[in-house]
């Protein structure tokens, strides 16, 4: 499984100190362009991006990108509601179901 993130030096440089070695560095002037790239990196599984960034883009590309399969586009910085419909997408099951 590939884990990539895609963002400016600071969104980055937290992921890269994890370990993460597939880094896609964006600024606003060249986002779509990039993002398009890791979007079509077959090898990619999971893309972390920061939810910011995504506003900036057209609207049919960023709902081609949040409602992607694979890879599985994670938005860091929503909110926790968004991340659980992720999830449950991604694997069919919500691991935030609490018990009645």
């Amino acid at each position: 499984m590939e884990i990539a993130v895609i963002g400016n030096e600071e969104f980055v440089l937290g992921f890269r100190l994890a370990g993460l070695r597939r880094v896609f560095i964006a600024e606003p002037g060249n986002y779509h362009e990039k993002i398009m790239e890791a979007f079509a990196d077959p090898e990619i599984d999971i893309l972390a991006v920061n939810a910011k960034d995504l506003q900036g883009l057209s609207t049919n590309i960023k709902n081609k990108i949040i409602n992607s399969i694979h890879p599985v586009v994670v938005s860091v910085g929503d909110s926790v509601t968004d991340l659980r419909e992720k999830i449950k997408r991604a694997i069919g099951v919500d691991l935030y179901k609490e018990d009645e």
